[in-house]
């Protein structure tokens, strides 16, 4: 992309440089080549001048009279009416300028200049002209590579967010370019993100309900095909064998249907049994948001990356955001999910917040724990907890975002909290790694 994007800069830069460089060229070529002849004939006029002037005022025109009169760089042939002709200067080779000018009957002045001199003059033109030239195209190119990475980056960074939002990361990144198209783009992957986490947090919601629906029915299944196996069981063999006799033959047709029913209901036991553990990974897929398992993972290096992906956002509205507390902490989650969640706090505090935002690690026991703190004027107290509600909202927002943020934190093993109200603290708990030797807050 950057390199087709110099490319065309430079060769649209070249087309132009071409097509009027040799323009200027010719016509300079033209100009200073007319200026030459110009300059001998107003020559060769002047000395014609000069010597009817002497002539008139009876004065001697002589080579060593008219030498002063005739520029270094000049040939010059007086011819005069019965007298030899007089010349000063060396004489020029072939193809040399030359300018004459007469008076009949009188005086003829023939100046003549070599060419060489023009062609030097030319060829300082052709360099000035080649230097801007060069100069022009090391602008471009320095132009051209600074547009390439305005116009790159942003390809880029939006090409990574539609690859994180098509594997399962629906936080929206919020950034924007300066460049309307591009913005353009990154609002609708932000509007798509933010669609997308709602869609699946109601499909997870709907297997869950689902699932857990399903577990009921199944359950009371299974103990009534235990009850059938059971009482097929207790069909006594000495029994009916003692009352064989005239009833020997229905009593050989009940322990048969006996023995039917009891393999008939073992195989619905294990098919019920089967369909109870596809509910139930069922039911943990719905919690799990990443579709994984947890895993031990280094929470500064999530810390961190929230920090740096959220500290533009807040340069440009003038705040700033740190981290403080305990550092080379290990946690048990999922980094991606762990990552949503501090958005969402970080976000919460950048559109609801004021001031400084910090986050602050620490360890409470076996739980590693996330504050992220504000400045600004807290939670209402009349919402308290129910903050986390889904459509609850002190701020016209939709209401989603903490819960959703609960949820994630919830599928983790870990939990979410309002510690306090004003300032606002909200707490990320998340279960230690357990080869992590155990310290104090």
């Amino acid at each position: 992309m950057r390199r087709r994007l110099i490319n065309s800069t430079l060769a649209v830069v070249l087309v132009v440089i071409a097509v009027f460089g040799v323009s200027l060229v010719i016509v300079e070529t033209r100009t200073i080549e007319e200026s030459a002849h110009e300059s001998v004939r107003s020559d060769a006029a002047r000395l014609v001048s000069v010597v009817e002037s002497r002539l008139v005022a009876e004065e001697s025109v002589t080579a060593a009279s008219m030498r002063s009169q005739v520029p270094q760089d000049r040939y010059v042939r007086i011819e005069l009416p019965g007298r030899p002709p007089i010349e000063l200067g060396e004489r020029p080779g072939a193809g040399a300028i030359e300018g004459r000018a007469r008076e009949p009957g009188k005086v003829a002045v023939t100046v003549q200049q070599d060419d060489d001199r023009v062609r030097e003059e030319v060829g300082r033109t052709l360099a000035i002209i080649l230097a801007v030239a060069l100069l022009a195209v090391i602008a471009a190119v320095l132009l051209a590579v600074r547009q390439a990475r305005r116009v790159a980056a942003p390809l880029t960074d939006l090409a990574e967010t539609a690859e994180r939002l098509g594997s399962g990361d629906p936080r929206p990144r919020h950034r924007r370019y300066g460049v309307p198209e591009l913005d353009r783009v990154a609002d609708v992957l932000d509007a798509s993100a933010e669609r997308i986490a709602r869609m699946l947090t109601a499909e997870r919601r709907l297997a869950a309900d689902a699932s857990h629906q399903l577990r009921t029915p199944l359950t009371a299944l299974s103990m009534r095909l235990e009850e059938i196996v059971a009482a097929a069981d207790s069909v006594d063999p000495a029994d009916s064998a003692g009352t064989a006799g005239a009833s020997g033959a229905s009593s050989a047709t009940d322990r048969t249907a006996a023995s039917t029913i009891r393999e008939e209901a073992l195989i619905g036991l294990a098919q019920v049994e089967r369909l109870t553990d596809v509910v139930q990974r069922l039911l943990t897929n719905s919690r799990d948001p990443r579709s994984g398992s947890a895993v031990g993972f280094d929470l500064d290096e999530v810390v961190k990356q929230q920090i740096e992906e959220w500290r533009p956002a807040y340069r440009k509205a003038g705040r700033a955001i740190v981290r403080s507390g305990r550092q080379g902490l290990r946690a048990v989650g999922t980094p991606g999910a762990v990552a949503q969640v501090l958005a969402t706090l970080i976000e919460n505090a950048l559109m609801h917040g004021d001031g400084a935002v910090a986050l602050r690690t620490r360890i409470a026991g076996n739980q590693v724990v996330v504050e992220v703190t504000d400045e600004g004027p807290g939670v209402d107290p009349e919402l308290g907890a129910r903050v986390f509600e889904r459509t609850v909202s002190g701020r016209n927002s939709t209401g989603l975002g903490l819960a959703v943020a609960r949820d994630l934190a919830e599928a983790d093993g870990g939990r979410l909290e309002l510690l306090q109200q004003r300032p606002p603290v909200f707490a990320l708990f998340l279960s230690r790694e357990a080869d992590e030797p155990a310290a104090g807050d």
